[in-house]
């Protein structure tokens, strides 16, 4: 099932990858018995709603090139930011939450599958300070269910990279989130995502911002 999902995305995986990915979903299964970090408990379902829902914006995020640096807002269980760390080699992938057992497992999903392009920071990322807490701005800041739309923007605007933006990734079109976005944000391109075995539907959304032009 991963291997013709990730074909149907676009999404090239080596052997090595996929394995990766599915070491991940076997990982969440276990702790999730304990931590209460998803509430998808059968692994296939894992595997259609987390890992390959997750790979569906990576394709689109590939304009920012082979190297970037990318942080997870809310990332819960690791969620897209574990996943675009395997499929994306090349970059440099934060992930964020405030609570600590998520940070928890995040760091051992980092140790134990060796994910040397991955790191973690706990805390509110409105209190973030490029430099301190994270190495620095990024070009791509992304989340998966983590809060309205306006919010998120508001939240996390300090960490964009010059040319950088914000990515939130929706289920229904979230028009009235976009109605309330802050001055100086406005949606660049909204995409209808497709997740294979999915029936539901999903929007990814990128949001640019003024002072990132």
């Amino acid at each position: 099932m991963l291997s013709e999902g990730a074909q149907a995305l676009g999404v090239a995986l080596s052997d090595a990858q996929r394995g990766a990915l599915l070491d991940y979903v076997a990982l969440l299964a276990k702790w999730n018995a304990v931590y209460n970090l998803t509430a998808i408990r059968d692994p296939r379902q894992m595997l259609i709603q987390h890992i390959l829902d997750s790979l569906s914006i990576v394709p689109h995020l590939g304009a920012h090139g082979a190297a970037a640096a990318a942080l997870d807002v809310g990332s819960g269980g690791g969620l897209p930011g574990v996943v675009l760390a395997i499929a994306l080699p090349g970059w440099r992938v934060t992930l964020n939450d405030i609570v600590h057992k998520k940070s928890a497992f995040q760091n051992q999903a980092k140790a134990e599958l060796k994910l040397g392009n991955l790191s973690v920071v706990t805390g509110r990322v409105e209190t973030l300070r490029p430099g301190a807490d994270v190495p620095a701005k990024f070009d791509v800041i992304v989340s998966r269910a983590f809060a309205d739309l306006a919010d998120f923007v508001t939240l996390a605007r300090h960490l964009v990279a010059p040319g950088g933006s914000i990515w939130a990734m929706k289920g229904v079109r979230p028009d009235e989130e976009i109605g309330r976005l802050p001055d100086g944000a406005r949606v660049k391109q909204m995409i209808r995502l497709t997740v294979p075995s999915l029936d539901a539907e999903r929007h990814l959304i990128e949001v640019e911002l003024d002072e990132a032009i």
